[in-house]
């Protein structure tokens, strides 16, 4: 069983919110988008993003003739595969958006998803909003960001992180939905066990917390809705200026 709760505030900086998010347990579908671009149009990039992903989650399930418009990775599960259409889809649905209005020229959006099955889950990421596991007492960053600083830490081990903290680039991600008309996605899979916990957020709430800070705070906070208020305000005190938002699922085993 998977309980589920997920939290999305503007934040003290910005007066709209670009993050949007769906905690849907009945869909077993979870995601959070990060928008961009002028013109609220990161607001609509991100809504967008989650509308089509949830669209096309609900539509495979409940139409066993329903046609895939992409084809189908070997490597991955049933449920793998239609994360990773459902990603592809809203890519598209946010590039065509863009393409068509002028005031949403250059817009886009991250994607960090879940979709869960029984035990398993498959997790689906473009940009730089995180899935983080908590299991038997650590923590794991499960994605990886897509991003100009993760490019350059990946290239070169003797770089640290504290050394492009300043870096005028350090912000600029090298992969988001919507920029073009088709994106790799990455997928991973993994199975989950008794007390597991997932969290999904923005670069709003990991920017500014620690992988250790939301270990304490998923570890000390297991209900739910209270763990992903906390992850929130959390950020929001140690001084994020970005949108924030949490999304926590934790897995029960059936008994």
């Amino acid at each position: 069983m998977i309980r589920a709760s997920g939290v999305s505030d503007a934040g003290h900086v910005r007066s709209t919110n670009e993050d949007a998010f769906v905690a849907d347990s009945d869909a077993r579908l979870f995601a959070v988008a990060d928008g961009m671009g002028g013109h609220s149009a990161g607001e609509v990039a991100s809504r967008l993003a989650i509308d089509a992903i949830s669209d096309f989650i609900r539509r495979s399930k409940e139409d066993p003739d329903f046609t895939w418009p992409e084809e189908l990775d070997a490597r991955l599960s049933f449920d793998g595969n239609r994360l990773r259409t459902a990603v592809q889809m809203a890519n598209r649905r946010v590039f065509h958006a863009a393409s068509s209005n002028d005031d949403y020229s250059g817009m886009g959006t991250t994607i960090v998803g879940a979709l869960v099955n029984g035990s398993s889950v498959a997790i689906a990421s473009v940009g730089d909003s995180r899935a983080y596991l908590v299991a038997d007492g650590t923590i794991e960053q499960i994605t990886a960001d897509d991003s100009w600083t993760a490019t350059l830490l990946k290239q070169d081990p003797r770089l640290r992180a504290d050394d492009l903290a300043r870096h005028p680039m350090r912000n600029v991600l090298t992969k988001v939905l919507g920029a073009h008309e088709a994106v790799d996605v990455r997928v991973s899979e993994l199975a989950l066990r008794g007390g597991d916990v997932l969290l999904l957020c923005s670069d709003g709430v990991h920017g500014v917390l620690e992988a250790n800070a939301l270990r304490e705070i998923l570890l000390q906070t297991p209900d739910v809705d209270e763990a992903a208020h906390a992850v929130v305000a959390s950020a929001l005190d140690r001084g994020s200026r970005d949108n924030v938002t949490a999304v926590v699922l934790r897995y029960e085993a059936e008994s």
